[in-house]
């Protein structure tokens, strides 16, 4: 693969790590509370959109495995380095297990809801690309991006908070979260095309899954 399809993968990789660090810090948007990772979770998909679209769905998905795989390693270098006794002048463990810390639920829940929503994503991306021969490029990103981030929300609260919260708060909470992706991605839709156009015209290439093993777990082809 070429260097601009790597920058893409750490872009993305990028994206989703850092995503997950400040996902602790929740925000008001327009009236809905939503976690600070709504300023760059998105662009994760926006992302996996233009792998999808230049390169195809199996390139892509073996991105999305390495962002899982780049994700765990984080996960359990934080937990590792949680676990070494602190200096006894530092008294910042408090702060470190608040803001790096995640109960075993809630990481359960994000590892899913990512595998879910980035599969489904990639996977309704190039089916419609398909379905549409290469047209209306708006309707594909938007398209699998209603599918994947709701997948992914419905997911990620359901696992995470179903039993601990009433049904009338989870239900509030996923569909005001996926109103907001949905939008940034639909915001996002010029900048997309822009980096589709570049990247099909250096790359000389346009993908189209014809005869593709859409299968997750297939890491070839």
């Amino acid at each position: 693969m070429s260097w601009r399809f790597v920058v893409c993968a750490a872009l993305f990789v990028t994206c989703l790590l850092t995503a997950n660090v400040i996902a602790v810090k929740l925000v008001v948007v327009g009236g809905l509370t939503l976690t600070a990772a709504i300023v760059i979770f998105p662009v994760s998909y926006i992302i996996g959109d233009v792998l999808t679209e230049v390169w195809g769905y199996g390139p892509t998905r073996r991105v999305i495995w390495l962002g899982f795989a780049c994700n765990a390693l984080m996960v359990g270098a934080i937990a590792a380095g949680g676990a070494l006794p602190a200096a006894g002048f530092w008294r910042g463990q408090a702060a470190y297990d608040e803001i790096l810390g995640h109960t075993p639920r809630i990481l359960a829940a994000s590892f899913v809801a990512y595998l879910v929503g980035e599969f489904a994503n990639a996977f309704v991306l190039a089916r419609l690309k398909i379905a549409t021969a290469g047209r209306w490029l708006w309707l594909r990103t938007i398209g699998s991006t209603l599918v994947g981030q709701g997948l992914d929300t419905v997911v990620f609260v359901t696992l995470a908070f179903a039993g601990a919260l009433p049904a009338a708060v989870l239900g509030h909470a996923m569909l005001g979260q996926w109103s907001v992706k949905v939008a940034y991605e639909a915001a996002a839709t010029p900048l997309t095309y822009a980096a589709v156009a570049w990247l099909k015209s250096r790359e000389q290439i346009d993908t189209f899954d014809h005869g593709t093993d859409f299968n997750p777990l297939r890491l070839r082809g």
